[in-house]
């Protein structure tokens, strides 16, 4: 099993690792990695794999059972099993999904309704809400949004049993998309402290430390997406 040191630190860049097999679809099995693999609607991270003799880009990174699969250019040199190589994220692509991911968060704040389905790029992102009907004023969603962002909340994390989370359905906003469980334990990110706390949701992605670091955003389109579903998107400035 490929150990997530992105969980352990959103903030790593770079780590040396082994790898430990090939997938049959030739991506690069690692024994730990500081690579996001692509889930819950965040993109797999990219960046350079390099080893004695040989360097390849890393153009996606996607899970292989309990592993976590480096998915190489067409055409790349492939380091062997048992090789030493040390991974270089491509941090400024992976930070702007961190203040996305984590912007996307707040928004289920400002509206507090179930979450249908949603997406992370470098630029903008988006939530589905089972809302019938679209908000009667955009622009005050926006500004409580970024009020919420200039607040400078603390984003940490908290873990608690499988158990404990189906005792509190409350927790999950997401319909079409469970809580990855099965573990014995489930990662819960919280934003705010005590009686500043806003936000408590299991969520397995990268977040970054306050708020603030997110900046202001924007709210893009408001677009109907069937009958009761409307999907909203935000962007970074």
């Amino acid at each position: 099993m490929t150990h997530p040191l992105f969980r352990d630190d959103a903030y790593a860049q770079s780590c040396s690792t082994l790898v430990t097999r090939h997938t049959d679809s030739g991506g690069v099995v690692v024994a730990q990695s500081v690579f996001y693999a692509t889930g819950g609607g965040q993109p797999g991270d990219a960046g350079v794999l390099r080893w004695e003799g040989g360097e390849s880009a890393v153009i996606d990174t996607r899970k292989d059972g309990d592993d976590i699969a480096l998915i190489l250019a067409d055409g790349a040199a492939t380091p062997p099993v048992g090789a030493d190589v040390t991974m270089e994220l491509d941090w400024d692509r992976r930070y702007r999904h961190m203040r996305v991911h984590t912007a996307l968060h707040l928004l289920s704040v400002v509206l507090p309704l179930p979450v249908t389905g949603g997406a992370i790029g470098a630029q903008k992102g988006r939530l589905d809400f089972d809302m019938p009907d679209a908000p009667a004023d955009k622009q005050a969603l926006e500004d409580a949004l970024n009020a919420l962002i200039a607040r400078d909340l603390p984003v940490t994390e908290d873990w608690i049993t499988d158990a404990a989370l189906e005792a509190n359905p409350g927790l999950v906003k997401t319909m079409s998309v469970r809580p990855p469980s099965g573990q014995g334990r489930v990662r819960l990110v919280r934003i705010g402290q005590g009686a500043d706390q806003v936000d408590l949701q299991p969520c397995g992605g990268t977040h970054v430390r306050s708020t603030a670091e997110i900046g202001a955003v924007r709210l893009g389109k408001i677009e109907k997406k069937g009958k009761q579903n409307r999907r909203v998107s935000l962007l970074l400035d």
